[in-house]
């Protein structure tokens, strides 16, 4: 318990169109002076980071920390909270979970693919900014079924956890070669709630 830190903080929880909300800077310089430690870094939010430019700049990460830590705080995480949800979406979630970028909406498909390649850019600007741990959800394809009636079908829950598997193993191979552990934040709504895949995620748990 001596070698924890902190207090940190999610950044997402407070970001808005309100000072002292409104930029990255002045966030943090308000979480320090709140006695926070750290902040954790919604990448789906561009007033706190550009996703794009963190993956393929160093620099720019290097800024970025500079920032934090000139107001007083350091980046704890990076995380995709929003973007992994988007990663598997169970149709019947279909028109609630539609929060991508308007080029994406209403088309499951492109927004699929957009997602995991938001994860697949967090892996890469993790490893720039030399965070080694990254904060996600895993998204549903099983969760309406965890009480229905009529019940469901045998093997179904088999076969969403498999094809979550499919979905998320290219993503984790590439937080693999990046250094970085994949944590999700577990919780209903979220087909990990209950720990069972761990399994067909291999080493990845």
């Amino acid at each position: 318990m001596k070698t924890i830190k902190g207090p940190a903080i999610f950044l997402a929880q407070f970001m808005s169109d309100d000072v002292p909300f409104n930029t990255f800077e002045s966030a943090c310089k308000w979480m320090a002076d709140a006695g926070y430690k750290g902040v954790q870094v919604p990448t789906f939010d561009p007033r706190c980071i550009d996703l794009e430019k963190a993956a393929d700049s160093k620099d720019y990460c290097d800024e970025l920390k500079g920032t934090a830590q000139e107001a007083g705080v350091e980046i704890t995480e990076l995380s995709t909270h929003m973007q992994g949800q988007l990663v598997a979406v169970h149709p019947a979630f279909d028109t609630m979970f539609d929060f991508a970028p308007e080029q994406v909406r209403n088309n499951p498909k492109a927004r699929t693919e957009w997602a995991v390649n938001q994860l697949k850019m967090a892996a890469k600007a993790s490893r720039n900014f030399g965070i080694n741990v990254h904060a996600t959800f895993s998204g549903a394809l099983a969760w309406p079924f965890v009480y229905p009636w009529p019940q469901r079908p045998a093997g179904l829950i088999d076969m969403a956890f498999q094809e979550l598997a499919n979905r998320w193993k290219p993503i984790l191979d590439v937080f693999d070669e990046n250094g970085v552990d994949v944590c999700y934040e577990i919780h209903p709504g979220e087909d990990l709630h209950d720990g069972l895949p761990s399994n067909a995620f291999g080493s990845y748990q």
